[in-house]
């Protein structure tokens, strides 16, 4: 067949034959549309997140904190000028967008909220320069927890309850809010969700992807009441309280005190904190499930076994490991605890565990407490991550669980070369392409560390702190129980640095391919 080309007139011509023209229309591809809609729906979330700041501008005006006032004013009034004349401009537009318009707009969207959530750092002085508000902002959403702000008791009440606010809305994911808050967003619904959920399987509750996200978000929200109202009952204030309900709940690890939890010095606050991180490192649909006396069906989940396998075991490691013969007097950051320490050692250990595994970060007691195989231990979970479905980070238990059978089977396969192995997951047998994307994926997370690490690295830190530093970052963990001096150490970064790391966490946040996709050829193409 001879190559064919189409003239300026639309005409289709064949090189050699002269006496024939085949007359053909060329369709015109609406290009400019499906990028409307992308920006409808983008500024349709930034409009969302300034709504979201009133909560924080009452908080201001409510302590009397003229400064925030202001500053929240200022962010909520741009961004309904800016988002208003658009929607209206681009109301009429049918919502239809692909999955790859999906990843664009969850990008977008994520880079939109950590810019626009850094305006009342910014705006307000309290964090003088820009790109350490956006790292800050950024942290908060991504629910990484790593701070710049080196005293935090310092900072007024409404921009501490802004950052706690921040990880609460990232933890189960924006995106996820939007969908359930718009139900004509329909099946573009859960292309966005797919972008933005972790996970390497996305599972719906419902068979609309609405109602899935309307129970993700009442479960959330009623945990975090309920953590709320525990939390006071222990002994903290109503705002310290949400502070740390908002911040468990979402995984994430910023804290109104400079001490943590250790600024209560009590085991009874330690054991609430602790147990709701274990259910936020848990995936949500199978809390739901829970709820519905699905028993069968949450014992049969692969994932939820070798989760609560992996806390077991690594809590009864690190309680050993800090029980010795020689310690014997009660922990200095715990005053009551009974003479031995047994129970302050297991306390530690769990609390350390979880906070670890799910990606939390937040501290309890003094670090240099912790002996070196607990600190091994811990340093092996921040590899591991939460549950898929939850609002914990890292690589997910999920993944390991797949490459661990898919190793078994390649043992197996080495005795008996002419047989079939396959997968089981949640005792049925599992895709292959699972296997594919499961390896794909870790692949790329240790490329990420390593490019990351070299860029630290690139400011003057050793390769060790370098390499910490990093793997917080991708992994939303926040907090490396070995480097005790870690938020002057981030705040002394250079620019170029934070932006990196702003990216990474951000990356690591949206399991990586939403954010790795764009420099992809194929998909400009």
């Amino acid at each position: 067949m001879n190559p064919q080309r189409v003239n300026r007139r639309g005409k289709c011509e064949t090189p050699g034959i002269l006496s024939k023209k085949i007359i053909w229309t060329v369709p015109k591809k609406p290009f400019f549309g499906r990028k409307a809609v992308i920006i409808r729906l983008l500024f349709l979330l930034v409009l969302l997140y300034a709504l979201a700041m009133i909560f924080p501008l009452t908080a201001a005006a409510f302590f009397s904190e003229r400064d925030m006032t202001e500053s929240f004013a200022f962010t909520i009034i741009l961004a309904a000028a800016l988002s208003v004349p658009v929607l209206a401009a681009t109301r009429k537009l049918p919502l239809r967008f692909t999955a790859s318009d999906g990843f664009m707009l969850v990008f977008l969207a994520w880079a939109a909220a950590c810019l626009l959530g850094a305006l009342p750092y910014f705006v307000s002085g309290r964090i003088p320069h820009f790109t350490d508000a956006v790292f800050e902002s950024v942290s908060g959403f991504t629910t990484t927890g790593t701070s710049i702000i080196q005293d935090v008791e310092a900072m007024p009440y409404s921009l501490l309850f802004w950052r706690a606010e921040t990880h609460w809305l990232g933890g189960m994911g924006m995106v996820v809010l939007t969908v359930a808050l718009f139900p004509f967003l329909g099946a573009g619904g859960f292309q966005m969700l797919k972008a933005e959920a972790p996970g390497p399987d996305k599972d719906r509750i419902t068979p609309k992807i609405t109602e899935t996200a309307k129970i993700l978000w009442l479960i959330y929200i009623g945990l975090t009441a309920l953590e709320t109202v525990f939390l006071v009952f222990a002994g903290m204030g109503w705002f310290d309280a949400v502070v740390h309900a908002f911040s468990t709940m979402a995984t994430g690890g910023f804290s109104s005190r400079n001490n943590g939890l250790a600024y209560w010095h009590s085991p009874v606050i330690d054991w609430i904190a602790a147990v709701f991180m274990l259910l936020a490192g848990f995936n949500f649909s199978l809390l739901f499930r829970l709820m519905q006396r699905k028993w069968k069906e949450v014992w049969n989940n692969s994932e939820a076994k070798a989760y609560l396998l992996i806390v077991c075991a690594a809590t009864v490691i690190c309680a050993v490991s800090v029980m010795r013969p020689d310690w014997k007097p009660a922990l200095p950051d715990y005053p009551d605890a009974p003479e031995g320490g047994a129970g302050t050692g297991i306390r530690m250990a769990f609390f350390y565990t979880v906070s670890i595994i799910t990606t939390t970060g937040l501290a309890t007691t003094g670090q240099s407490l912790l002996t070196p195989a607990a600190l091994v231990v811990l340093f092996i979970l921040m590899f591991i991550g939460g549950c898929s479905g939850s609002t914990a980070g890292g690589i997910k238990v999920i993944r390991h669980v797949v490459l661990f059978k898919q190793s078994g089977n390649e043992l197996k396969k080495i005795l008996y070369p002419r047989g079939v192995f396959s997968v089981r997951l949640n005792n049925k047998v599992g895709r292959k392409d699972v296997v594919y994307g499961v390896a794909g994926f870790i692949f790329l997370y240790f490329v990420l560390l390593a490019v990351s690490t070299l860029v630290v690295a690139s400011s003057g830190l050793n390769h060790a702190v370098s390499f910490s530093i990093a793997l917080i970052s991708l992994g939303n963990i926040g907090l490396d129980p070995g480097l005790l001096e870690q938020t002057a150490i981030v705040a002394a970064l250079p620019g170029y640095v934070k932006w990196v790391l702003s990216f990474i966490m951000i990356a690591g946040r949206l399991e990586l391919w939403t954010a790795i996709v764009f420099f992809s050829r194929d998909y400009w193409r």
